[in-house]
């Protein structure tokens, strides 16, 4: 693999660059995106069942706020409720629209930068490709006074500049803008169902203000 990177010649660090960072953001976004983190299947009823009696207390709305995401959307409305009883169901809302944007901020969070990766490695493997190209020109210029007489081995080296770069540039973009894809999939889905439960949540607590 050394050897590879060798006779790819230094355009090849810029794309090593890309996959290291891309690789930390996947693993990243992988730990970042689960669904415990973020939208844990049972917490919106159990929240409305813990709140049919009474509105909990500030110990158990920090609690659900630092269980998920949901949680912190769930527990901006307990809050708005709390600081103000009288509180109409378009406040209520607009509590946890707030509360929801910040977690939307923070789950599309990295998703540029890979996408970034995915735009321009292949354009950094184009960039090598052409350095490549450059020296096999270089390569064949004149020498001793002998036109046509090239240098095989620069002949060579320029052709292993060219492809290589061109091949690790595909290869890095292309699970790059596979996972930009997926992940970015996977947060609409998650922002649709945080405004789903927010919206349940709101009229539930209208129900507790009444």
């Amino acid at each position: 693999m050394f050897s590879i990177i060798v006779a790819a010649g230094w355009p090849i660090w810029p794309l090593l660059a890309c996959s290291v960072i891309g690789m930390a953001l996947v693993i990243e976004r992988f730990a970042s995106l689960k669904t415990s983190r973020v939208l844990p299947p049972k917490l919106l009823d159990e929240a409305i069942t813990v709140s049919r009696a009474s509105i909990p207390g500030p110990d158990v709305v920090t609690k659900l706020e630092r269980n998920s995401g949901l949680g912190e959307v769930l527990a901006a409305g307990f809050r708005a409720l709390n600081a103000n009883p009288m509180a109409t169901e378009d406040d209520l809302r607009v509590s946890m629209e707030s509360a929801g944007r910040v977690v939307a901020h923070r789950l599309e969070r990295y998703l540029p930068a890979l996408a970034t990766i995915a735009s321009a490695a292949p354009l950094l493997g184009l960039l090598g490709t052409v350095i490549g190209m450059i020296e096999i020109f270089g390569s064949q210029s004149p020498a001793n006074g002998a036109v046509g007489s090239g240098n095989p081995a620069q002949l060579a080296h320029g052709i292993s500049i060219a492809l290589y770069n061109t091949a690790f540039g595909l290869i890095i973009a292309i699970p790059a803008l596979i996972f930009w894809r997926y992940f970015r999939s996977r947060v609409d889905e998650y922002l649709l169902n945080l405004e789903l439960a927010g919206e349940r949540f709101a009229r539930h607590l209208d129900t507790l203000r009444r």
